[in-house]
């Protein structure tokens, strides 16, 4: 497995300002092949019932009683909240649906985009899929909803070494800086 940079690159208290910043970031990426995919902590019976209406199959398992159950074990995640949940390799459409399911609940929604394009004005080469991921983290700063807010943070995802001239030019574009945060992101 491999692992790139998630650098935050927007952070705001408005949902719709967080989006602005991702449909903005997904107009420059090449999203033909493009895919999303779901990560959250969802503690509410009236959040899983809204994102289940939006993604009936995904996978989840229970935080507190292991004992409860998951979505391999059976069983009804409702009766085991607050549960972890996880789906994959969904199409680009499904991304804002999901958003709006989760209220107040914390998640993260990755972007698996086909490149960012060169820009030779800035001294940008092309980057390959291997190194185009987007990340909205929800309700959380960070990517694994450790760092529980009321805030949105967007983050791009480059290689490991060479990248910082790419992330502040996709924050110039979104309005947004890098503020030297950075993750190391599992992908």
């Amino acid at each position: 497995m491999s692992n790139s940079n998630a650098a935050a690159v927007f952070t705001t208290a408005d949902l719709a300002e967080a989006i602005r910043a991702v449909r903005t970031l997904l107009g420059i990426a090449d999203v033909r092949h493009g895919e999303v995919d779901f990560e959250g902590v969802i503690r509410s019976s009236d959040v899983l019932a809204h994102v289940r209406h939006v993604l009936p199959d995904l996978e989840w398992w229970a935080l507190a009683d292991k004992e409860c159950g998951s979505s391999e074990a059976g069983g009804d995640p409702a009766d085991c909240l607050p549960i972890r949940v996880f789906d994959w390799g969904r199409p680009l459409d499904r991304a804002e649906p999901f958003i709006a399911a989760l209220g107040p609940d914390p998640a993260a929604v990755r972007w698996d985009l086909d490149g960012w394009p060169a820009v030779p004005e800035a001294g940008l080469e092309e980057v390959s899929q291997k190194y185009a991921y987007l990340t909205l983290s929800v309700n959380s700063r960070d990517l694994y909803q450790d760092e529980l807010s009321q805030d949105h943070t967007v983050h791009v995802h480059v290689r490991r070494d060479d990248q910082a001239a790419r992330i502040q030019w996709l924050a110039d574009q979104v309005g947004g800086r890098f503020t030297g945060r950075v993750e190391m992101a599992p992908l």
